[in-house]
C-alpha cells in the first residue's frame, strides 16, 4: 500500500505482492504495506492521498502533483484522495481490484452483523443502507481500462473534481457514485460548513465511459450519517441516508443555481442502470446508453425537489436497448438468454423477462430533448420501451415532465412507451406513482400529437370524452391544463384516500399515500386537471389537520374541492405561503364559512369562504393560486401557496366516505376544455410505422317526441354514417392502414346478422382491420360467437342493445382489439399501430 502526503518526492515502483504501482508526485511515503487486504494502516488502499491541502498551482506546485499509477489486484479502493485539493491523476490504470467480500455480502449477512458494532444496542441493520455507504462500497472497479482514472474521496466527499477520460468495467457495485456528506467526518471533520457538499458546483465530467457493471455505471444520489448512534437514531455512523444535490454559486443556495454537465459519458451493459442521477439542475449532453437494463433515470427530490425551480435535462444522446453487442456466453452466466429482434443468444440485463427501458421517468421536472432511440423491441413475455416508469413508485409525478424533439429508429410503435401493468416486475401496479404517471409531448415526436400528455389509461382525474387510448402502452393520450395538489394529513396519518372527478363519479382514485403507515404525517401527491371539481374521502374518520399544497399552479389557476367529514365536525381554515428556502411560514388569509355554496367560489386574496353541506358532510373550498410561478418551478415565487384546515371531529365518528350521498347530485358532465391536437399527418412522420386513429359510437338521442338511434365510424378523421338498423362493419387494410370497404347487414331476424357475418369475415384477407358499430335495438340471438371470436373477441361476451368493436381477422390477437356493450350508449376511440406486426415470442 502506498500512502502519500506532506512535501516529500518519491518516484518509483512499489511491489507490495497486491498490486504494482507507479508513482510520480511531490510527496511523502507514509506506509507501504504488504499486508494491505489485513487493513493496516490506513486500510487496504493502493494509493492513498490524504490532506494534501493544495497540490496545484495554488499550492506553488507548478506542474500540479499527479499520478501515473498501474494498480493490480487491490483488495479495495485503487486510488483514494481524502482531504485533498488539486491533485491530477492521469493515465491510471486499474486491473482486478477484489473487493469481493464487501460487495458480495451486500445482499447477505456478514456486512449486517459487522455493521451492528457501531449501531446502538438492539439495531436491526439493513444492508441495503448500512452497507452500502463510502466505507464498503463506493467506487470500486474490477477492470479500469487505459487512459483512466478512479478516485475515492473519503470524510469530505466534494463534487468539485474533475472526471476526464475515465473508464472502468466489471464492478459489483457501481462504477462512481457522488454520495454527499452534510458535514465533513473524519480528519476532515470542521473543515467546510454543513451542506457545502450539496450545493458544490461539480468539476468537469467528460468523454467517462462505464460498462459491465453489476448495479449502475453511475449513481448521484444519497449521502451518508455523520452522527453517532443513539436512542433517537440507532443506525450506525456513515450509513446510507438521504441527501438532495443542487449546485449553485459558491455553494450558497440563495445565490444562482449551476448546472451540474455531465458531457459525452458512455455507459453499456451495466446490468441495472446505466446512470441513475438525483438532484437538482444535472443536465446531459452527448453522451450514450446501450445494453442496460435501464439507460438513465433523472431523479428529483422525491416529494419536492429540494431545489425548487430546478430541472433535470438530457439532450443529444443515444439510447440503444439491444444492440449486435451479444456478449459472451459462459458456463456460469446465469444472465445469458435469447433477446433482441433477432431472438439471439445475448447477455440480458436482469433476467430473461425484466422489463428493459431506455429513459425510465421517475418524478420530475426532467426535460428530454433531440434524442434517439434505437432498438427497443417488446417481446411477447417482456416488455422493452423506450420510454419507461419506475416501478412499484410511491412519489409524485410532475405535469411538466416534457419531451421533445425524438427519433425512434428500429423501435416498432408499440415499444415507444409502456405505463405498466400488474406481474413480473411491476408488482400489482397500486402505489400512487404508478397510478398517477404523466408528461408532455410537447412536439408530438413520440404520441403523433403535438401538444398532448400521455397519462396512465386508467387515471380519470386526467382523462376527458376525447381522450385518445393506446392499448399497447397502458396508456391514453389526452390534452389539458394539469397540475398537482399535495394533501398532507395527520391525526390520523395511516388512512387512505379516495379523490373523485365530479366528471367520472364511477372512477374514483384509490391512495395510500407515498409515506409510510407508521409516519407521523401522510402525503398525497395527486396529478388534476384544474378548473375542475373533486371530492375527497377517508377509510376511517377524516383527519383533524389536512393542508392542501398548490403544486404547478399559475397564478389564477383553481379547482374545486370537497372533503368528508363526520356530522358536527367544527373548523378552522386559513391560507398561508411557506418559503422552503428559508423555512419562513406568512399567514394570508382566513376562510369564512358561508351558507351559500355559490359564494365559495368569490374568494379573494385575504378572505375565502367554505361551505358545509350538512346533509352530506361535504365542506367545500376553492383552492386558488394568487402568484406568478417560475417555469420549472413547484412552487410561487412568493412560496409554497397552501390551504390548511383544522378539524375538530366527535370522537368515535364512522369512516368519512360521503360518495353515497355526493353523487348523483355533484355528477357533472364531462366538458373538454383544451381541445385535442390534431394527428401528425403521415407525411411529416420520419417513421415508415403510424397511428391509425379510430373513433366510434352508438347511442340514443331523444329530440321531444322523437327517438333517434345514431351510430358512426371515424377512421383518421374520415367520418362513416351507419345508414340502418343493424350492424355496420368498416374493413381496413392492416398493412397500410387504407380503407378497404364497408358492409352493413340489416337488423331483421329472418336475415340471421350472425350467419352472414360470421361468411363475411370468414372471407376476409388475414391482417385486416375490422370495426363493427350497431345501431337501433341489436338483435341478440343467434350464433354470434364464432363470428365475434374469428375478431378475437372472448366467446364469454354478453351482447347488449349497443354494440361497438374494433377486431381483428389474423392468425393472432392484438393488444388494442377491443369490444363495448351498453343500453344506451358505447363508445372507443383509440390508436392502433400500423402496419399491424405479431410480437416475436421470447
Amino acid at each position: 500500500m502506498l500512502v502519500v502526503a506532506s512535501e516529500y518526492v518519491f518516484v518509483g515502483v512499489v511491489e507490495s505482492g497486491l498490486f504494482r504501482a507507479v508513482a510520480t508526485c511531490p510527496a511523502r511515503v507514509w506506509s507501504c504495506s504488504k499486508h494491505a487486504e489485513h487493513g493496516q494502516q490506513h486500510g487496504p488502499l493502493p494509493v492513498h492521498f490524504t490532506h494534501e491541502r493544495r497540490r496545484d498551482e495554488r499550492g506553488g506546485y507548478d506542474p500540479p502533483t499527479s499520478s501515473a499509477t498501474r494498480h493490480h489486484q487491490s483488495f479495495s479502493r485503487c486510488v483514494t484522495i481524502h482531504g485533498s485539493n488539486g491533485l491530477l491523476m492521469r493515465e491510471d490504470v486499474v486491473g482486478d481490484g477484489h473487493e469481493q467480500r464487501l460487495t458480495e455480502d451486500e445482499e447477505g449477512t456478514m456486512c449486517a452483523h459487522t455493521v451492528t458494532s457501531g449501531a446502538f444496542p438492539g439495531y436491526v441493520a439493513n444492508p441495503r443502507q448500512d452497507c452500502r455507504t463510502s466505507s464498503w462500497h463506493m467506487f470500486v472497479p474490477l477492470l479500469v481500462l487505459r487512459t483512466s482514472c478512479k478516485l475515492q474521496l473519503s470524510g469530505y466527499a466534494n463534487p468539485n473534481n474533475n472526471l476526464i477520460n475515465c473508464a472502468a468495467a466489471g464492478s459489483e457495485g457501481n462504477w462512481i457514485r457522488y454520495l454527499f456528506h452534510h458535514v465533513p467526518t473524519g480528519p476532515s471533520e470542521g473543515m467546510y460548513f454543513p451542506g457545502r457538499t450539496e450545493h458544490t458546483p461539480m468539476g468537469q465530467f467528460t468523454n467517462n465511459r462505464a460498462h459491465s457493471n453489476y448495479r449502475a455505471g453511475m449513481i448521484l444520489d444519497n449521502g451518508v450519517k455523520t452522527t453517532k448512534a443513539n436512542d433517537k437514531d440507532k443506525r450506525p455512523y456513515l450509513s446510507l441516508v438521504g441527501a438532495r444535490y443542487g449546485p449553485h454559486e459558491d455553494a450558497d443556495p440563495f445565490k444562482p443555481r449551476v448546472p451540474a454537465l455531465i458531457h459525452h459519458f458512455v455507459a453499456y451493459k451495466n446490468q441495472d442502470h446505466g446512470a441513475w442521477l438525483r438532484g437538482g439542475d444535472v443536465w446531459l449532453d452527448e453522451c450514450q446508453f446501450a445494453d442496460n437494463g435501464i439507460g438513465l433515470t433523472l431523479a428529483s427530490g422525491g416529494t419536492f425537489p429540494d431545489d425548487d425551480g430546478s430541472r433535470q435535462e438530457v439532450k443529444n444522446t443515444l439510447f440503444v436497448g439491444e444492440s449486435d453487442n451479444h456478449g459472451t456466453a459462459q458456463p456460469d452466466n446465469r444472465v445469458w438468454g435469447t433477446g433482441g429482434a433477432d431472438l439471439s443468444g445475448r447477455t440480458m440485463p436482469r433476467g430473461l423477462n425484466f422489463p428493459i427501458r431506455g429513459m425510465q421517468i421517475y418524478d420530475g421536472p426532467i426535460k428530454v430533448q433531440n434524442c434517439t432511440f434505437r432498438k427497443y423491441v417488446a417481446l411477447e413475455g417482456r416488455h422493452t420501451s423506450a420510454f419507461g416508469f419506475r416501478l412499484n413508485n410511491s412519489w409524485q409525478s410532475c405535469p411538466n415532465n416534457n419531451v421533445t424533439d425524438i427519433t425512434f429508429d428500429n423501435v416498432p410503435i408499440t415499444s415507444r412507451v409502456f405505463f405498466g401493468e400488474p406481474g413480473p416486475w411491476f408488482s400489482k401496479m397500486q402505489m400512487d406513482g404508478d397510478k398517477t404517471t404523466i408528461f408532455h409531448d410537447v412536439d408530438g415526436s413520440v404520441s403523433e400529437y403535438p401538444g398532448a400528455f400521455l397519462v396512465k389509461d386508467d387515471n380519470w382525474l386526467l382523462r376527458h370524452p376525447d381522450c385518445i387510448d393506446v392499448p399497447d402502452w397502458r396508456a391514453a393520450i389526452c390534452s389539458g391544463h394539469y397540475a398537482q395538489i399535495y394533501i398532507q394529513t395527520r391525526n390520523p396519518a395511516n388512512l387512505n384516500m379516495l379523490m373523485v372527478k365530479n366528471e367520472y363519479p364511477d372512477r374514483p382514485l384509490a391512495l395510500e399515500g407515498a409515506l409510510g403507515k407508521r409516519k407521523h404525517y401522510q402525503q398525497f401527491q395527486p396529478v388534476v386537471t384544474l378548473a375542475k371539481g373533486y371530492t375527497v374521502h377517508w377509510d376511517q374518520a377524516a383527519p383533524a389537520e389536512v393542508t392542501v399544497w398548490l403544486i404547478n399552479f399559475n397564478r389564477n389557476d383553481w379547482i374545486n374541492v370537497g372533503f368528508c367529514y363526520p356530522q358536527g365536525t367544527t373548523f378552522t381554515i386559513l391560507a398561508d405561503i411557506h418559503n422552503r428556502l428559508s423555512k419562513e411560514t406568512r399567514k394570508t388569509g382566513v376562510f369564512l364559512r358561508t351558507m351559500q355554496r355559490d359564494k365559495v367560489n368569490h374568494s379573494h386574496l385575504s378572505r375565502g369562504y367554505y361551505y358545509l353541506e350538512p346533509d352530506t358532510g361535504l365542506l367545500f373550498i376553492k383552492v386558488k393560486a394568487h402568484n406568478d410561478r417560475e417555469s420549472f418551478a413547484f412552487c410561487s415565487v412568493k412560496g409554497c401557496e397552501r390551504v390548511k384546515i383544522t378539524a375538530v371531529i366527535p370522537k368515535g365518528s364512522p369512516p368519512s366516505n360521503c360518495m353515497a350521498r355526493a353523487y348523483p347530485r355533484h355528477a357533472e358532465q364531462p366538458i373538454v376544455d383544451v381541445p385535442m391536437p390534431r394527428k401528425l399527418p403521415n407525411a411529416r412522420l420520419h417513421s415508415p410505422e403510424h397511428f391509425l386513429e379510430i373513433k366510434m359510437e352508438s347511442y340514443n338521442t331523444r329530440f321531444f317526441h322523437l327517438k333517434e338511434d345514431f351510430a358512426y365510424t371515424e377512421v383518421n378523421g374520415r367520418k362513416l354514417y351507419q345508414p340502418e338498423d343493424g350492424v355496420m362493419l368498416t374493413i381496413v387494410d392492416g398493412h397500410d392502414g387504407k380503407l378497404v370497404e364497408t358492409k352493413s347487414f340489416r337488423n331483421t331476424i329472418l336475415q340471421g346478422i350472425p350467419t352472414q357475418l360470421d361468411s363475411y369475415v370468414s372471407g376476409l384477407a388475414d391482417g385486416s382491420v375490422v370495426i363493427v358499430t350497431s345501431k337501433g335495438r341489436l338483435v341478440t340471438r343467434g350464433a354470434w360467437t364464432k363470428a365475434l371470436e374469428r375478431l378475437g373477441v372472448d366467446k364469454s361476451l354478453k351482447l347488449k342493445d349497443k354494440l361497438v368493436l374494433v377486431g381483428f381477422k389474423g392468425p393472432f390477437r392484438p393488444e388494442w382489439v377491443r369490444v363495448e356493450v351498453g343500453e344506451d350508449r358505447v363508445k372507443i376511440h383509440q390508436v392502433l399501430p400500423i402496419p399491424v406486426v405479431q410480437k416475436t415470442k421470447l
